[in-house]
């Protein structure tokens, strides 16, 4: 199988271009299924009921959340109904939403995509550990699933890199969100596991992580700040995709990045 995933969409022009490219990205790569962070794209702070109609309808398959998903309260209801859209699972018991969902394509191919938050750094949520070992043995691989995706969400390296190891063999892809800005670690671990610390955003890099530069610089200097809002310039769509084996084992991993500021990088 051939999974696209694309790191957090910051602000209006990013998802724009996101809609307009996810149709072509599936035919030029041959996809059999598009994965996107979606938490950022609503101004920079949570998503829309609307945002995400148009982004399911541009052909993206499940969309990924994190610590920003309940900015737009609207959004509430909207998850309840649409498993398609998911939240940390390791939000506390009776949170809305779902943190994982299980699909099937045409040719009877099934990934399951779990969506974890991490502990360091971050708010109060549940221990991220047991939350996705409990998400893997419920979801086994070639059991329940061709491909398994693990979109960890969080600040900390560290414990990324951790999570990675501790589901290695076990998931097709683990890949970091949250820090906006792509690693250069991309690789396939020694069980299989294809892993990634950061996939990168979807957003103009002349900024800081996809935020008007001066403002948030201000924000540091301890100069008089206005209010956070998204960078509007061009665009570079940041992401990874990963190929698997009939077991669900990586077989490769490619970082791609088009438009903007960064360099482009097309997968093989």
């Amino acid at each position: 199988m051939r999974v696209l995933f694309l790191g957090d969409i910051v602000g209006r022009a990013a998802r724009n271009a996101v809609i307009e490219q996810v149709p072509g990205l599936r035919e030029e790569f041959a996809l059999d299924f598009i994965v996107v962070n979606c938490e950022n794209a609503a101004g920079g702070f949570g998503v829309t009921p609307a945002i995400c109609d148009d982004l399911f309808a541009a052909g993206i398959d499940v969309l990924t959340t994190g610590n920003h998903v309940w900015d737009k309260r609207e959004i509430i209801p909207y998850i309840e109904a649409t498993p398609r859209l998911l939240r940390p699972l390791n939000m506390a018991e009776g949170t809305p939403g779902n943190g994982s969902i299980s699909l099937t394509a045409e040719d009877g191919s099934r990934i399951v995509v779990i969506n974890a938050i991490t502990n360091l750094f971050m708010s109060d949520y549940d221990p991220v550990f047991p939350a996705v070992n409990g998400a893997l043995v419920r979801n086994q691989m070639g059991r329940d699933a061709d491909f398994i995706l693990i979109d960890v969400h969080g600040e900390a390296t560290s414990e990324k890199m951790a999570i990675g190891h501790h589901a290695d063999g076990r998931a097709t892809f683990v890949v970091g969100t949250h820090t906006h800005v792509p690693t250069a670690d991309h690789h396939i671990l020694a069980g299989g596991t294809a892993y990634q610390t950061d996939a990168g955003m979807c957003g103009d890099y002349d900024s800081v992580i996809g935020m008007d530069k001066h403002a948030a610089t201000a924000r540091f200097t301890g100069d008089t700040a206005p209010r956070l809002s998204v960078a509007l310039g061009e665009p570079t769509l940041c992401g990874t995709l990963v190929e698997s084996d009939a077991e669900g084992r990586a077989q490769s991993i490619s970082p791609f990045r088009r438009g903007g500021r960064l360099s482009d990088i097309n997968p093989d």
